[in-house]
Order: C-alpha cells, then sequence, then structure tokens
C-alpha cells in the first residue's frame, strides 16, 4: 500500500479546483501549509495569482486561511478584511493531495459567512444546472445536502474554522511563517 503524502509545514503548494466532469474549474497558484495531516490541510495565502479554467487570471485581494478536511464534502476560505473576518465556503469532494497541488471537486453550492454572523447559501440554480448538465449521481446529491447541513450547524455552534481561537492561531501562525520566510 503507499502512503499517501502530505504536504510540510512551510511548504508552497497549489490549490486545483475542478469540476465533476474531470475539467479544471480554477487554480491557485500558491498556499503556504500551516499544518498537514491525513486529515486536514490548513494552509495561508495573500495576494495569490488565480486562474480560471478560460485562462482569465486575477490576484486575491486579502490574506486568507484556507481549511481542507478529508472527510467533509467542503472546505471553507477566511478572508481577512477591514471590517471582520468573512468566510467562503465550498460545497465540494474531500481533498486529495499528490505532491502536485491539494485537488478537489468544486460542486457549485456554497455558503458565505459575514463577519456579523450571518450567512447564506449561494449558486443554488447553478448547482441544479451543473447537476443535470454533469449528472451528478443521487448520491452525491444527498451527501452534499447533508453537508450543507452540517456546514451550517459548524457555523451556527462556531466551530472548527469558525471557531474565534482557529482565526487567531492560524492567522499568527501564518504571519509567523510569512516572516521566518522572508528572513
Amino acid at each position: 500500500m503507499v502512503k499517501e503524502s502530505i504536504p510540510k509545514e512551510g511548504q508552497s503548494v497549489q490549490i486545483q479546483s475542478y469540476k465533476h466532469n474531470g475539467k479544471i474549474h480554477r487554480v491557485w497558484s500558491e498556499t503556504t501549509i500551516l499544518k498537514g495531516t491525513n486529515h486536514v490541510i490548513i494552509g495561508g495565502n495573500n495576494r495569490t495569482l488565480v486562474t480560471e479554467s478560460d485562462g482569465r487570471t486575477w490576484v486575491t485581494r486579502e490574506p486568507a486561511i484556507v481549511y481542507f478536511h478529508a472527510e467533509y464534502w467542503f472546505n471553507v476560505i477566511c478572508m481577512f478584511r477591514e471590517d471582520g473576518v468573512y468566510y467562503y465556503c465550498n460545497l465540494s469532494s474531500p481533498f486529495v493531495y499528490d505532491t502536485e497541488a491539494i485537488k478537489y471537486i468544486d460542486y457549485d453550492l456554497d455558503i458565505k459567512v459575514y463577519p456579523n454572523g450571518k450567512y447564506h447559501l449561494l449558486d443554488e440554480d447553478e448547482y441544479q444546472q451543473h447537476m443535470k448538465q454533469m449528472n451528478y449521481p443521487a448520491e452525491i446529491d444527498q451527501i452534499l445536502k447533508r453537508n450543507v447541513d452540517t456546514l451550517q450547524q459548524w457555523i451556527e455552534r462556531k466551530k472548527g474554522p469558525f471557531a474565534p481561537d482557529f482565526i487567531k492561531v492560524w492567522q499568527e501562525r501564518f504571519h509567523l511563517q510569512k516572516r521566518m520566510m522572508e528572513d
């Protein structure tokens, strides 16, 4: 049995998002690994080049902590803005890491969480459209609905990446990692 590779703390890796049909959706050029285990990857990035499937590029505007889990069908981006922390949650397959990049399948649905704790489920129309176009199996639909519920519970209970201590700890580690890399 081949042991899965795990990105090492301080390593810079790409993040690659795919669609259910196997086509690339979006690539973040670099994210600094803050924690890597078989179950969780936490990274940080700032002003990172992002390439869309059609070749368009843009650069992220603010520092962010990214959270990936091997058992849950979502990942979370914690974005630090002047008026507080915003969260963008992608309903997606659990991550895989293959030394090239952190990879996952994006399943369209997103939850945006505002600094005041309010949140909204986004892109339900896009999800319905892609479910038909790409023939998402009923099992995937059920898994995603369960994970929307789990994610909403985490948000409401301030669990995992939504816990205030999570933000403090990982934001500080990201700043420390950046300083160490600059020295």
